[in-house]
């Protein structure tokens, strides 16, 4: 299932300076051993630019120079020709490395702090007051699924959870663009698909995301334009529409139909192909197949049904949502919708689900419960009654018993009171 956002047709075309956040002009990166000497060109002569709201995918096989492009885009090496731009400005400029979120390669954290440490850590080096930063850190761990888990530290963490608090604090500023070299290795298809849900609110937020990658389906999901590297040069670059679409090919899906009815939809395809290719093969190129979802789909089904039978896990789990403060405005109303949307069709369903016979059952049995009630409030009545003359008798015989009958009848009497009370009988008081 592609996670791609719907591209405007007019993305292709050159836009204005004041929506270009990085540019590359001819840029090449040649390493050198000690003498001096070229020892390999890892970066040959590459140009492309990246817009605002994009998500840039930097595809490759290991050695093509990827990652030797993202540092050079974050200044942690000197270009040996060519120029380039972030945010209008040199990769040196340091105020500039304030709008800028990176996950490296490698997650290279201080092995003894917990998450929470780790992610105050960050955060205080790019000055963020403390009430926010407490604040964003709840929301990071929630949604990289680490906040079960934050008082261990971060030594313990599997490869996949590091990469889960590298990729939280990467994100810890809010960064205008975010940097991402392999940021779904290691990491398990739970995981694979929030991040790839991470990047795509990213972007409709307005951020952008630079991707460097080397599972190409990842990059598919979410990517909006590519350039392929193999030998420190760009091979190719565009939309994946423009790369991976095939004009003279039709793709037809449709439910299952009767084996008859199907034989005459083939047979009349064959012979239209065959008047209009009489020379080629064209009609016995026309296959049929059923469609079928991907692992990655499966998978996260059956994990889905296994959490929703209390199946417990003592590793990282699924955050399921977008720290608050990453989300776009269009996705908080949505969610706003979808929350007033359960609670209408969960009442809805409520009123659905009482039956009306049940209605008839509980107010059949009120007409005996009334008369049975009817006669224990005149038993207690009678009671209240006869009651007071017992003390009667004992007053005019026993002087001394007096104080005793008139409490005794003090509390028939309030007894009696709650009894018909709660019987609904209170005119027998």
């Amino acid at each position: 299932m592609s996670l791609a956002r719907a591209v405007n047709p007019n993305e292709n075309e050159i836009s204005t300076a004041a929506e270009t956040v990085v540019m590359v002009q001819g840029l090449s990166k040649v390493f050198k051993d000690f003498w001096g000497r070229p020892k390999a060109h890892a970066v040959n002569d590459v140009s492309f630019q990246v817009r605002r709201g994009e998500v840039f995918g930097l595809l490759g096989p290991n050695g093509s120079g990827k990652s030797t492009t993202v540092k050079l885009l974050l200044g942690l090496l000197n270009p040996t020709r060519g120029h380039i731009e972030v945010f209008g400005r040199s990769t040196r400029h340091v105020a500039t490395k304030r709008r800028i979120g990176y996950l490296p390669e490698e997650s290279y954290l201080y092995r003894y702090m917990d998450s929470a440490e780790t992610l105050d850590f960050f955060g205080s080096l790019f000055n963020l007051p403390s009430g926010e930063r407490r604040q964003r850190i709840e929301q990071l761990l929630e949604m990289v699924g680490l906040d079960k888990v934050r008082r261990r530290t971060v030594g313990e963490f599997s490869k996949g959870m590091q990469r889960r608090i590298g990729l939280a604090q990467a994100l810890i500023n809010d960064p205008d663009l975010v940097i991402l070299d392999e940021p779904t290795s290691g990491l398990d298809p739970i995981g694979c698909r929030e991040v790839k849900d991470l990047i795509v609110e990213l972007a409709r937020r307005g951020k952008t995301v630079i991707l460097s990658s080397h599972l190409l389906a990842d990059v598919e999901d979410v990517c909006d334009r590519v350039v392929i590297y193999y030998g420190g040069k760009i091979q190719a670059m565009g939309t994946l529409k423009e790369l991976l679409s095939t004009p003279d090919r039709l793709r037809i899906t449709m439910p299952v139909l009767e084996r008859e009815t199907l034989e005459k939809v083939l047979s009349t395809i064959r012979a239209d192909l065959g008047r209009k290719f009489p020379e080629t093969a064209a009609q016995e190129s026309v296959l049929v197949d059923s469609p079928s979802q991907n692992l990655e789909s499966y998978f996260l089904d059956v994990v889905k049904k296994a959490r929703s039978s209390a199946e417990e896990t003592s590793g990282a789990v699924s955050g399921g949502t977008v720290a608050r403060y990453l989300r776009s405005e269009d996705s908080e109303r949505v969610q706003a919708k979808d929350r007033i949307l359960e609670r209408l069709t969960s009442s809805k369903e409520s009123l659905l689900e009482t039956p009306a016979p049940e209605k008839k059952k509980e107010e059949a049995p009120a007409a005996p419960s009334v008369d049975a009630s009817k006669k224990l409030s005149a038993l207690l009545s009678k009671t209240t009654v006869q009651a007071p003359a017992e003390p009667a008798a004992s007053r005019e015989t026993s002087p001394a018993a007096s104080p005793q009958s008139e409490q005794r009848q003090e509390n028939l009497k309030k007894a009696s009171e709650k009894l018909s009370g709660l019987l609904g009988n209170k005119g027998n008081k």
